[in-house]
């Protein structure tokens, strides 16, 4: 379950802090790391996705839970809007989650990253909000260093697509994860106006998450035996996943939002792709092997920082 680095928080800049830019700086290495772990997970672990969302989840929630039980309104279930949250969180979740088995976290990560840029699109579909300035720049920028950084290093003077059919599905699954994204970040501002706090949006995420993937897995007859023959590897990795993502990356996110304001931590998302690229390097065995590919990282991680940190002012 990932959510954005602008979930439960106002949008107003608030005061910087050198603590404030650690935690938020560490909820996005933990952003970063989760596409790598969740390959890692499933395709290296062989763990089955949906026991590996729903067991997640649920030690995530069994941790938390005790911590804002008493300090959630129970009324707050009553809504609608968080209802519309769990539906987006789960589309958001399954997608990111499926699109890791399909293909290299360092393909995810970049789609990611384009959130932002979905965002100004379907604002400006949705509710016809004019586009930030040099939004259609932005995307140009980010889909020509994505398609660098899938590309092949065959010495010929253009670029070609190292993708396989495989590929093609996971960055479909990333798109839509990113989209489920982006709808997420839309809705987020109407909590604020409903007064929802962020504690109760992530209790909510953890339940429902809980609840529907382990309903799926059960229903498709995935084998949680599988459990039982990881390695201390594995479930080293397993934890990293649940404590250092699930749980450790939202509540980091929340702190942080709530220390600097929206725009501010939103502005370093793009150090995401550089914990994606170190730990997929040193986990998964994926680099990027040519000078085209890092050519592309760089172009990604200049744009969406420039253009980031041009919205924040």
């Amino acid at each position: 379950m990932q959510t954005s680095s602008t979930s439960t928080a106002p949008t107003q800049r608030a005061a910087f802090s050198w603590s404030g830019m650690g935690i938020a700086l560490l909820a996005h290495t933990g952003w970063g790391a989760y596409p790598v772990l969740a390959r890692y997970l499933q395709t290296v672990s062989d763990v089955p996705s949906m026991a590996l969302l729903g067991l997640g989840n649920l030690i995530a929630l069994a941790v938390y839970l005790p911590f804002v039980w008493r300090r959630v309104d129970k009324r707050i279930l009553r809504s609608t809007l968080i209802w519309g949250f769990a539906l987006v969180v789960v589309l958001r979740a399954i997608t990111n989650l499926l699109a890791a088995r399909f293909t290299l976290a360092i393909y995810i990560q970049p789609i990611t990253l384009m959130t932002p840029l979905f965002v100004a699109l379907l604002s400006a579909v949705l509710f016809r909000e004019p586009l930030p300035p040099l939004t259609w720049s932005a995307i140009t920028f980010s889909l020509l260093g994505a398609a660098l950084m899938m590309s092949d290093d065959v010495g010929a003077p253009g670029v070609t697509l190292a993708l396989t059919p495989s590929d093609w599905i996971g960055i479909t699954l990333a798109t839509a994860s990113a989209l489920c994204l982006a709808i997420y970040m839309i809705l987020v501002p109407r909590t604020v106006q409903h007064a929802v706090p962020g504690e109760a949006v992530l209790l909510m995420q953890l339940v429902t998450l809980t609840i529907v993937s382990t309903g799926v897995s059960l229903l498709i007859g995935e084998e949680w035996v599988r459990f039982a023959a990881l390695t201390p590897m594995d479930w080293s990795v397993f934890a990293a996943f649940v404590f250092g993502v699930l749980l450790g990356a939202n509540l980091g996110q929340i702190v942080s939002l709530r220390r600097l304001g929206a725009p501010l931590v939103s502005s370093v998302m793009a150090w995401r792709l550089i914990a994606t690229l170190a730990l997929a390097a040193l986990l998964l065995g994926e680099r990027l092997d040519s000078w085209r590919q890092v050519l592309g990282a760089l172009i990604v991680l200049t744009t969406i920082t420039g253009y980031l940190w041009r919205q924040g002012r």
